[in-house]
């Protein structure tokens, strides 16, 4: 690959990194803090998933030459912020998540799952993917109405770099971002006092309670709401890995992690379509550094971890998301292409974006996994009706 292809996956590599941590961080502190752990468990588990993360990042894109992309399960921390602290504390919490970890890895091993997770239809795939990216895709036009000032400045050096330079005009977006919080960021006083996060193991205790309120639902919410619609990115942009593997390494991935207080780990969705989306580059076969850059940025962000924390708090959100909205907008299109293209899925596909789109929460589980079930429910009816023959003819 010549060096000139690898400087636009490398840079939507890293706006992905950038993006899955700091829309989210915040949310993983709050949640394992709610959960019981002290100030140096809450940051050692941040620290392991970020390595984790980066490591599965480099290791599996460079090897297969596909962008899979992994994050931790942001679903899985907002469950867990419901919880509260179970009996026995975080240590049952850690034993817990050994416990989801180990469910993840079944999912991987028994391979009638893996080969029902694979026969998603391309149009629900698509459907399920544009109704994620939609909320995202939107932050620009907020990000206008809610501080013109800055966000207007970084939309108009994305259409110019849209204009005289395609394949550049979201990493020229993503300069004028940094820009206007180099320029608009203050850091409060102290904002940086305090060490580095710092490793704690903790020895898992396995209670009934726990399993049942957090290792059960984690598994399910990261299945349903991280893994399957991290399959349907890929599919949408037109790769097909074995879904089997990739959840086994998660799940191996999620033990580890555990053991240092951390949550799941899985397959990335949102984040993963920058990777895997045509912003990474036009050949969808020079894709894959673009993870591996990500890892790298993960594993630059583990031990800086409050110094990150400390800038980007201090940043207006809204802009963090705009560029990523902008660099978005191109797989959105793609999706929604996709998933209209075939005319007896496209009712089926819409019920799929808008379900998806709504949000909802229902039983602790989200959107994207009631819209792929209404989706594919809906396909399946309509297709039966379809082969049903018309009765017959009274002469």
């Amino acid at each position: 690959m010549a060096r000139s292809d690898f400087a636009q996956p490398l840079m939507a590599g890293a706006l992905a990194a950038v993006v899955g941590y700091a829309s989210t961080f915040t949310l993983v502190l709050a949640a394992l803090s709610g959960a019981g752990a002290s100030p140096q468990q809450a940051g050692s588990g941040l620290f392991s998933v970020c390595v984790a993360i980066g490591i599965l990042n480099i290791a599996v894109s460079s090897r297969s030459r596909i962008p899979v992309s992994f994050a931790w399960s942001t679903p899985g921390v907002a469950f867990l912020l419901t919880v509260g602290e179970p009996v026995g504390g975080y240590p049952a919490v850690a034993g817990a998540f050994l416990v989801a970890a180990g469910l993840i890895v079944l999912a991987g091993l028994i391979k009638p799952f893996a080969r029902l997770v694979a026969a998603i239809p391309a149009p629900i795939a698509n459907a399920m993917l544009a109704g994620m990216l939609l909320t995202l895709c939107l932050a620009p036009i907020t990000a206008v109405a809610e501080m013109p000032a800055l966000a207007l400045p970084i939309l108009l050096a994305w259409a110019i770099g849209l204009r005289f330079a395609r394949r550049y005009a979201v990493p020229i977006a993503v300069v004028a971002t940094g820009i206007a919080l180099a320029l608009s960021t203050r850091l409060a006083p102290g904002a940086l006092d305090g060490s580095w996060p710092s490793i704690a193991p903790i020895m898992p205790v396995f209670t009934l309670d726990a399993i049942l309120r957090i290792g059960l639902p984690m598994f399910i919410v990261t299945m349903a709401s991280q893994n399957l619609p991290g399959l349907a990115v890929m599919q949408a942009n037109g790769f097909s890995p074995k879904p089997a593997p990739l959840f086994v390494m998660t799940g191996i991935g999620s033990a580890l992690t555990a053991l240092f207080g951390g949550h799941s780990i899985n397959l990335a969705a949102i984040t993963a379509a920058i990777c895997a989306g045509p912003e990474a580059h036009p050949d969808p076969a020079k894709r894959w550094p673009a993870p591996v850059a990500a890892g790298v940025v993960y594993l630059l962000l583990a031990p800086g971890a409050n110094l990150a924390a400390a800038f980007i708090a201090a940043a207006p959100p809204i802009l963090i998301q705009a560029v990523a909205g902008l660099a978005l907008l191109s797989s959105l299109a793609a999706a929604l292409g996709g998933a209209l293209a075939d005319e007896e899925a496209r009712l089926p596909a819409i019920v799929t974006f808008v379900t998806t789109a709504s949000g909802v929460l229902i039983l602790g589980v989200g959107a994207p996994f009631w819209g792929l079930i209404g989706g594919i429910a809906l396909l399946v009816v309509l297709r039966l009706g379809a082969n049903k023959s018309p009765p017959p003819i009274a002469s």
